[in-house]
């Protein structure tokens, strides 16, 4: 019988119970692939992380994120928040900084008081799509779409379909048809999609966002760190709010109970644009996963 230890913590929660869940195992090295996998599916949160060794790694931690439905090199809630847990529980004294070792390299944490920050890897932009292409995947009206900005695949570790919409009336009505979403994702490079709307869910928040990834098992994502990165980079290159650099908030997650806030900075640099995308952690819970070979694990 072998144990990890596992923690549960809410992430871009402004107070417990909000935010985005996450579940973050300890000293993985031993467990396979099919193993991990299995445990994000057992667990079903939108990821689970597992932390391969407590020992750094070329200055990092070796950390590989699951989807109940498969791996993934990169996600937004799931590096903050299994930074936090590194910091707290494996370090276990206030550094400035943590690394963590992903697939798609290796990506910084930096801790500014209570809001932890990632510095995600430059934007790359790929095609464009038409309005006419999302209005049946979202149920929504082709006048309820932004003309003024394009929807457009936006990656910054996972590639996501960034769409514009006019108001929060037609952010709150979307609702995804699975089998137009299927059929548009077939020739896309990017899959999840994050429809997005000026204004917010209150007066501290820049812009409405909500995203839906099907494609990972995830009907509609309470918070997505890699989704906001994708955003603010595309917010840049657009100049959505008429300035290379953005300092903004976003709302998630009000619809499906988990209220999350997201902080994004982004601005246009020499080698092309930079993004930081932020929240605040909280700790739920810690335990033990039990894994007993005569009950088949």
């Amino acid at each position: 019988m072998s144990e990890h230890t596992f923690y549960i913590a809410d992430v871009f929660a402004e107070q417990k119970y909000s935010g985005n869940q996450l579940a973050v195992f300890r000293n993985t090295d031993g467990l396979s692939t099919e193993e991990m996998q299995t445990i994000a599916l057992e667990m079903h949160f939108s990821e689970t992380t597992f932390i391969l060794s407590d020992e750094p790694r070329d200055g990092g931690y070796d950390v590989r994120i699951f989807t109940p439905g498969e791996e993934v090199p990169f996600a937004g809630h799931p590096t903050l928040g299994t930074a936090s847990i590194i910091r707290q529980e494996i370090i276990g004294q206030p550094v400035e900084q943590v690394v963590l070792n992903l697939q798609v390299g290796p990506i910084p944490v930096t801790f500014d008081g209570d809001i932890l920050w990632m510095e995600q890897v430059t934007p790359q932009f790929g095609a464009t799509l038409e309005i006419d292409q999302l209005a049946p995947v979202l149920n929504l009206d082709e006048s309820d779409f932004d003309p003024h900005f394009p929807i457009e695949e936006v990656s910054t570790g996972l590639p996501h379909i960034i769409v514009p919409l006019k108001t929060m009336d037609g952010l709150k009505r979307a609702n995804v048809n699975r089998e137009h979403y299927f059929a548009l994702i077939e020739d896309t490079w990017a899959k999840p999609i994050m429809i997005f709307c000026p204004g917010g869910y209150n007066a501290e928040q820049d812009l409405g966002v909500r995203m839906f990834a099907d494609c990972f098992g995830i009907a509609e994502d309470p918070a997505t760190g890699s989704g906001s990165g994708c955003l603010a980079g595309y917010l840049v290159k657009h100049r959505y709010f008429g300035t290379q650099n953005i300092d903004v908030r976003t709302g998630q997650g009000y619809e499906v109970n988990r209220p999350s806030t997201l902080y994004l900075k982004a601005a246009t640099k020499e080698n092309g644009i930079e993004v930081h995308v932020g929240g605040k952690v909280v700790r739920i819970a810690v335990g033990e996963f039990v894994q007993d070979p005569a009950c088949g694990r």
